[in-house]
């Protein structure tokens, strides 16, 4: 009769198996059994994280486009915003996190503002940001998450959003330069002798625990004293000829703000995000990469990355 050591006393019961590999145990186990059994595939342990997640995924927001003694520039196009939730996660295998970086904003006369980065998550790709038009740039704008508003010199027009995941942007008028478009809305149009077009409106999300305004569109510039366009949901604001162009807001996939008339400056849009939750009742992934801030909030395990990285569960 085999006897073995569990707990401080003498068990008279040897541990068996049935069915093979991946049979079921019967008998008294002690702990070391159980080690020796999990390592021969005989003890399974059953996975206790998530079979699904709800994403928000942001990419970067486009560059304001370049204004001159001419004209301003039109504002950056918001960032892709896409979230849903039963995105399917599979346990044991690392899943990659991107954050889009936001665009730079154009650099001089014929150069629009540069579209932002990509954003990823698993399968889920957010395009990156369209930049604003500038003075001289007779191409049609670059389609992104949300396209950039167009200026009137170069004969550019606003560029195209991508379905889903952001909308147009805005058209000039006269001096002035349309906004960026936004998760919700289409860029604002200039407003000829008045303003440059306001940046399109994102969207709100309460993933993170609390709403906040994502991919909003940065507004279009405007000349001499007329007042630059304003940025929503983290777009920047749109400049004059004195200055006051803004950069959009990082982590928020804001477009950057068009420059004004003599200020020439435009700005960046701002960076992305990547968030994910699911119920508090499964376990914690097993592994993170890129730094996420992670909590557990009003029943969810929340993981938020503001730069890139990975996940396993």
């Amino acid at each position: 009769m085999s006897r073995r050591y569990k707990g401080g006393r003498i068990s008279a019961t040897p541990p068996t198996t049935t069915g093979g590999g991946g049979g079921t145990a019967v008998g008294v186990w002690t702990l070391k059994d159980q080690f020796q059994a999990q390592g021969a595939g005989l003890w399974p342990v059953p996975y206790t994280g998530p079979s699904t997640v709800e994403y928000l995924v942001v990419a970067g927001g486009g560059g304001g486009g370049y204004g001159n003694s001419s004209r301003a520039g039109g504002g950056g196009g918001a960032g892709g915003f896409r979230t849903a939730t039963g995105l399917s996660v599979s346990p044991g295998s690392a899943i990659t996190v991107t954050v889009g970086a936001g665009g730079a904003g154009g650099a001089g006369l014929s150069q629009p503002g540069s579209n932002g980065g990509n954003s990823v998550f698993s399968s889920i790709t957010s395009t990156g940001g369209g930049g604003g038009g500038s003075y001289n740039y007779s191409s049609t704008l670059s389609t992104g998450g949300s396209g950039g508003g167009a200026v009137q010199d170069g004969g550019n027009t606003p560029g195209n959003g991508t379905a889903g995941q952001g909308n147009n942007g805005g058209n000039y008028s006269g001096d002035e330069s349309g906004g960026g478009g936004g998760a919700s809305a289409v860029g604002g149009n200039a407003s000829t002798g008045v303003k440059g077009g306001n940046g399109g409106s994102g969207t709100a999300s309460s993933i993170s625990g609390s709403s906040v305004t994502y991919a909003g569109g940065g507004g279009g510039g405007a000349r001499g004293s007329r007042t630059g366009g304003t940025g929503t949901g983290g777009g920047g604001n749109g400049g004059n000829d004195s200055g006051g162009s803004t950069a959009g807001t990082a982590n928020t996939g804001g477009g950057g703000g068009g420059g004004g008339g003599y200020e020439n400056a435009s700005k960046a849009g701002g960076s992305g995000i990547v968030i994910i939750r699911y119920s508090d009742t499964f376990a914690a992934a097993s592994s993170t990469t890129g730094s996420p801030t992670i909590t557990v909030s009003g029943g969810y395990r929340i993981y938020r990355w503001t730069s890139s990285g990975s996940i396993t569960f």
